[in-house]
């Protein structure tokens, strides 16, 4: 590749012959302490030890350019955090000593369809001196990465020449002069989406999704409306992208009041791409009409927003949600949801999935459009419907919780947390059982790929014009019945595209179809394809027994994946074997973690029982073992029989439903 590379000093990089352009699909300024640290450290320790008239290369900057002559701009490809972080570090410094940077008379980043970040720099450039507050910069327009990095400069500069016995006018002169950076310009022909692919990213490789989202921008550019619509489509997928945060807190305040409700952000309010595109562009053009306030009095109030829990004192790590699922696997779930087909749910395949299913089709900006829709619906679908991890006050555990506000002392709007159905402490059971269910569902599919069970819920959350919570349990308890019953039990596996979208989660098998026989073989030690069998039984035996036993109520699914033989296979001197049909029964079987079962499995009975008296049983079905005075060939068969029925019993009410 024959790449134009041409070495600038900082001040010739920065003196506004060339603009520099940040395109959306770029990650969001993000640099802090620890990098913007080093970098200064890196500028000192080079003028400090090696002299300074040394030249240091400080890296450099992959750009395309745009236009010709005057309206030359370069579209930064790498690089763009070391020269925002420069462009930070000058606008500081001609604060401290203006007569050195007469030749720089504005910003020369700029920012694509991101106004806050623009105003924020701009505004931080227009203040008079270093310790002087930004001036007249409203909450809505304000991009807090961009103000910290400013912060950080401010902070760290100092401390770092006072360290070394540095002159401000000896650092500056060698920063402008003497740190150098290669410029280098890709070919006019290059093939972006091939480089972006390919090249690293402060050493490490763009995500696929980040490469996606740069061709999905590009495949916009035809429309008449295109730089609304790309940004639009870049405000969805940022928001959308944090899969730990609900997509509420992903938008602005303006922004999220008009999309989710002014009064508790409890429900989407556009139907379709066109009325996001128009909402949010509105949104993006009102702040608070009349309300200009200084931004050291926005930095010393305590933010418009908070929850509940930190308001009441209570410990909370800022990450406090877990999400089962990454964005790449997410984006690939919504493309199945919304087209209904077979859409292959391995990340390594995303470039190829959305080139064959979208950039091929018919009309490739028209799917992008209502992809971007349906993206934003099913995050919000996914945020209040599908579990996470909630981590809280020392804690976690298993959460299904929808995001809201209040306004409980009439003035201040506080974000909360309560149960998506329900009382927020439980009292309504039916929360809790659709919480149980969805967790035996994803302990059973513990990797990322692969989870059928997320496609068949937001299928029919995304599906339903109104979702009520009977219904919606009544649906995955369909699911994991067909699951079970017409995949892992069946001679003749079903689809699962089937099962999700021509029989929206409704199972077929019927007990008088499935053989006693055969229904024992498929339930056998090597036969059962899948956890959700034990996991499944679990939920149905909690279900059943949770009102009689503060064990089984207190029951939590857990990922565990081995198949424990609780009369072992194995046994210790002085313990008779069994026989193989009856030890490899489903009687005798249990699911547990692997570490136990490594430590337990020549154990016997009685020693099994006797460790698990001071620990949690590892499943339900194992504490019901566990309860026989003895276990022998007859306690086997007896407990493998009552299992056996839980399963028939629950399928059979198929026919009642």
């Amino acid at each position: 590749m024959n790449e134009s590379i041409v070495q600038l000093s900082i001040r010739a990089l920065l003196d506004g012959r060339a603009r520099y352009v940040i395109p959306m699909y770029q990650r969001n300024y993000a640099w802090e302490e620890g990098e913007i640290s080093q970098l200064i450290q890196d500028v000192v320790d080079t003028m400090h030890h090696n002299g300074a008239s040394r030249d240091y290369y400080i890296g450099s900057l992959v750009v395309f350019r745009r236009g010709k002559g005057e309206d030359t701009i370069f579209e930064t490809i790498d690089g763009q955090q070391r020269l925002t972080t420069l462009s930070l570090l000058a606008v500081y410094l001609k604060k401290l000593q203006p007569e050195a940077f007469t030749w720089l008379s504005r910003p020369t980043v700029e920012f694509e369809c991101r106004p806050h970040s623009g105003k924020t720099f701009a505004a931080i450039a227009a203040a008079t001196h270093a310790d002087d507050p930004v001036e007249r910069l409203a909450p809505v327009d304000m991009n807090a990465e961009i103000l910290n990095g400013y912060r950080l400069v401010q902070k760290l500069l100092p401390v770092k020449l006072r360290e070394n016995g540095l002159a401000l006018d000896s650092f500056l002169n060698y920063l402008l002069t003497h740190v150098q950076i290669m410029r280098v310009e890709v070919p006019a022909d290059t093939d972006l989406n091939h480089y972006f692919e390919i090249m690293n990213n402060r050493g490490e490789q763009l995500e696929k999704h980040e490469v996606l989202k740069a061709r999905l921008l590009k495949a916009l550019e035809s429309l008449p409306d295109a730089k609304a619509c790309q940004s639009c489509l870049h405000q969805v997928w940022e928001a959308c992208a944090n899969m730990e945060k609900y997509v509420q807190m992903g938008f602005p305040p303006v922004q999220r009041d008009r999309l989710f409700g002014h009064h508790d952000w409890s429900a989407l309010r556009v139907a379709n791409f066109d009325e996001l595109k128009v909402l949010l562009q509105d949104a993006d053009k009102t702040g608070e009409p009349g309300i200009r306030r200084r931004l050291s009095e926005i930095l010393a109030e305590p933010p418009e927003v908070t929850n509940q829990a930190t308001r009441a004192g209570d410990e909370e790590t800022p990450e406090r949600f877990n999400s089962v699922i990454t964005f790449p696997h997410f984006l690939l779930h919504v493309l199945r949801v919304e087209t209904g087909k077979k859409i292959p749910l391995d990340d390594k395949r995303l470039l190829s999935t959305f080139e064959e299913f979208v950039f091929r089709s018919d009309d490739p900006a028209g799917h992008i459009k209502r992809f971007v829709y349906s993206l934003l619906r099913c995050k919000y679908l996914y945020d209040h419907y599908i579990i996470k991890r909630e981590f809280l006050r020392g804690t976690d555990g298993w959460s299904l919780k929808r995001l809201t506000c209040n306004t409980s002392d009439g003035k201040t709007r506080r974000s909360q947390y309560v149960n998506t159905f329900g009382a927020e402490e439980g009292d309504d059971l039916i929360n809790r059982r659709i919480l149980m269910l969805l967790s035996a569902f994803h302990v059973s599919t513990p990797t990322l790929v692969y989870k059928h069970w997320l496609s068949a819920a937001l299928h029919y959350l995304f599906m339903a014009e109104r979702i009520e919570v009977g219904a919606y349990l009544s649906h995955l308890e369909s699911v994991a019945r067909a699951f079970v019953f017409d995949r892992f039990l069946a001679e003749q596996p079903a689809e699962y595209d089937d099962m999700i979208f021509q029989r929206g989660g409704r199972c077929q098998a019927r007990p008088a179809s499935i053989s006693s026989e055969g229904i024992r073989c498929r339930l056998s030690f090597g036969s059962i394809e899948n956890n959700l069998v034990f996991n499944y039984l679990d939920y149905l035996l909690w279900n059943k027994r949770k009102g009689e036993d503060p064990q089984v109520r207190d029951f939590e699914f857990t990922f565990r994946s081995s198949v424990e033989h609780h009369y072992p296979r194995n046994p210790l001197t002085g313990l008779a074997r069994l026989e193989g049909t009856v030890l490899d029964s489903f009687g005798n079987l249990c699911l547990i973690s692997h570490s136990k079962n490594s430590r337990l499995s020549n154990f016997t009975p009685e020693g099994k029982k006797e460790f698990y008296a001071a620990n949690a049983p590892d499943s339900i079905k194992q504490y019901l073992m566990m309860k026989h005075v003895s276990w022998n060939v007859d306690t086997i068969r007896e407990h493998g029989d009552a299992m056996i029925d839980v399963l028939m019993s629950d399928l059979a009410s198929c026919d009642q439903n």
